[in-house]
């Protein structure tokens, strides 16, 4: 019997090159998964913690308390979460509901726009103050990471891509 070469983790001979996650996961033909997007663990290594744990929490009111008490509880518990799951939510933080629902569309608005319009979002340079990508550097980095962002600097100075208006906005 002839061995069977596994399709994934290789890259298809003739797929375009995909440039971000959300083109990846729309490409109708895609049969493998591209090299560069296949991350390889060592089984024998656990990293996961428990299922039942809750996302840590971080009540950032708490974090500007008058009550020296509830700040440094507060703090330690921000160090925790940030040692432990390297991530955390935010309550009490001040933003209005309208406006993040307002930022969130916004943002889908840029994933969504044409991909010939995005590469001017994706620099050279990574401290460059509007960044648009899938990873880090992937002029470098062999495996990318399976997200797409948009880093904007608005402090000091307000950087923000100029499409879509509503984002800028």
């Amino acid at each position: 019997m002839a061995a069977r070469t596994p399709l994934l983790c290789q890259d298809p001979p003739a797929t375009p090159a995909i440039t971000c996650v959300k083109k990846l996961a729309e490409s109708p033909n895609l049969n493998s998964i591209p090299s560069n997007y296949a991350y390889y663990t060592n089984p024998t290594e656990t990293t996961a913690s428990d299922p039942d744990d809750p996302i840590p929490t971080v009540d950032l009111s708490l974090l500007t308390s008058d009550d020296a008490d509830q700040k440094s509880k507060a703090i330690q518990e921000l160090g925790r979460a940030c040692q432990e799951w390297g991530f955390f939510m935010v309550v009490n933080h001040g933003i209005p509901e309208a406006l993040m629902k307002a930022m969130l569309e916004a943002i889908d608005e840029f994933f969504n726009l044409p991909e010939e319009e995005k590469p001017e979002f994706q620099p050279k340079n990574v401290l460059e103050p509007i960044r648009y990508g899938t990873s880090f550097n992937t002029a470098k980095e062999k495996v990318f990471f399976w997200r797409d962002f948009l880093k904007v600097y608005v402090h000091p100075a307000f950087h923000c891509p100029d499409k879509p208006q509503s984002l800028r906005e």
